[in-house]
């Protein structure tokens, strides 16, 4: 018979292995405590351990059961700010109040998806601005936009605007409610498209079939291009204009007068000019600008304030554009003219050489591919006698001959300012080469002079070319020792002179 107290001890032992048994199994689970043997005995546990096993079995369960439980400490409370201002700038937009280590926070999580009417006149940040360009343009030239990201984005969302605006259809609200996002950024308006109205055709008249001849004809549209004046007149910054007018990528529904810059459209945009005083290049090309078109043009700029480069190549001025540009010279501060691949002959040439042998301002004249031939090329040799600003000119492409290079091989020595002469694809001549040749001898500052396609001997080109590399290695060295100058010619050459 078994003695009562030996019971009780065995009952004990049985109650205190217990907890040991599921601590045990909490251990194997975490890996790390030793699996129990089977054979170990039964062992006293301590009542006092109880507690501990009995918490992390405790511990273990809400790991497991709660898939959301994390040990991470929970965000500073400035951390939490920063993510509800982020997801509610929108409709509240908080940046200026914010510390400058907290604004960066914010605008480096910001979507540059955000309305411009939220960021336009808020951010300043580059960074930011960056981000929304790179992502809606591939390709970003920020340096043509004076390397400012947000002066980029703005320019040339304008003209994606302005691009797609069909007069008539869409709604001008669209164009000018941007001005005030944008008026403080925009600086220049680079525009190769202007599309033009949608012409429907007219309805037939009472009585008439609907098969009559009528039926053909379309409606006259009451604009004819879209009209930049309100435009321009808000933008406070603008400095330049460069305008194409006609379509690109019209594929089979060409017509020509996708390509027809009106009179109405020249006559509102010489209005357009010439109220704005900050203009300082006005570029019109392949427009099909003609003398009479160029004259209203030209007129409107006489006496601007600002105006430092027109250019109106590629279209079909001829000798009246000409002396309107002479006129030009004479009334502003030009210092580019461009009239490359027009129709000018001799006598819109001279005109331009008597207003440039008293010009004080003209840098660079381009006149290549015209037809002014020796007539017009004398007249501008001469005119370069009494000239002292001119640095380049550009008379490629316009039937010049051994006359012009006559003349021009004597303006070389006493002519201290061409740095960039260019008379490639004429008829110069052998006769014309050696002239230029011995011009060339004693003139120290010249440091392009393009005879190519000219006819000239290639013995002769070779020692032109070695007397300007010696002009541009006196130039550089000159540019090394500004004090020893002797002329005001840009040491690096005609780049720096077309301004």
């Amino acid at each position: 018979m078994q003695d009562p107290s030996a019971s009780r001890h065995s009952v004990s032992s049985q109650s205190g292995n217990a907890p040991q048994g599921r601590a045990s199994i909490s251990s194997q689970g975490a890996g790390t405590a030793p699996r129990a043997s089977k054979a170990s005995p039964p062992v006293s546990v301590p009542l006092e351990a109880k507690p501990k096993a009995s918490n992390v079995h405790r511990m273990r369960r809400l790991i497991a059961e709660d898939p959301e439980w994390s040990l991470a400490i929970v965000p500073l409370l400035t951390e939490l700010c920063i993510q509800h201002i982020v997801a509610n700038f929108e409709r509240n937009p908080i940046l200026k109040e914010l510390l400058p280590e907290h604004q960066q926070k914010v605008l480096s999580r910001l979507s540059p998806d955000l309305p411009l009417t939220v960021t336009a006149n808020l951010i300043e940040d580059e960074s930011y601005w960056r981000c929304c360009s790179t992502k809606r343009w591939p390709v970003c030239h920020v340096a043509r936009h004076g390397g400012s990201w947000k002066r980029m984005f703005f320019e040339r969302h304008l003209e994606n605007m302005l691009r797609l605006f069909i007069p008539g259809t869409t709604d001008p609200g669209v164009i000018l409610d941007l001005i005030p996002l944008c008026r403080n950024y925009v600086r220049r308006i680079q525009m190769d498209q202007f599309l033009p109205p949608v012409r429907f055709p007219l309805p037939p008249r009472a009585g008439e079939q609907s098969d009559s001849g009528s039926e053909g004809e379309l409606e006259e549209p009451a604009m004819d291009h879209y009209q930049l004046g309100s435009l321009v007149a808000g933008l406070c910054h603008l400095e330049e204009l460069d305008l194409v007018y006609g379509v690109k990528d019209c594929g089979m529904n060409f017509e020509w007068n996708l390509f027809l810059f009106t009179y109405r459209d020249c006559h509102l945009l010489a209005a357009t000019i010439k109220t704005c005083h900050t203009l300082k290049v006005f570029r019109l090309t392949r427009s099909k600008v003609d003398d009479e078109k160029a004259r209203i043009l030209i007129r409107s700029l006489l006496d601007h304030p600002a105006l430092e480069e027109l250019d109106l190549a590629h279209n079909h001025i001829g000798d009246r554009g000409a002396r309107a540009a002479a006129k030009l010279l004479s009334h502003s501060r030009l210092r580019v003219l461009n009239l490359a691949n027009n129709q000018v002959r001799a006598p819109g040439a001279q005109s331009l050489a008597h207003a440039l042998a008293h010009n004080t301002t003209l840098l660079s004249l381009n006149l290549r591919l015209n037809c002014i031939e020796d007539e017009g090329g004398q007249a501008l040799a001469h005119a370069l006698h009494s000239n002292k600003c001119l640095t380049t000119l550009h008379l490629g492409g316009n039937e010049l001959s051994e006359p012009t290079a006559t003349l021009l091989a004597q303006v070389l020595p006493v002519n201290t300012t061409l740095t960039s002469i260019n008379l490639s694809c004429n008829h110069i001549g052998l006769d014309g080469g050696k002239q230029l040749l011995e011009g060339m001898s004693e003139n120290k500052t010249l440091l392009e002079f393009d005879l190519r396609l000219s006819d000239v001997a290639q013995e002769s080109e070779y020692l032109i070319g070695q007397a300007l590399h010696a002009n541009r290695e006196a130039a550089r060295q000159r540019g090394a020792n500004p004090g020893h100058f002797i002329s005001p010619i840009p040491a690096s050459g005609p780049e720096t002179s077309m301004g």
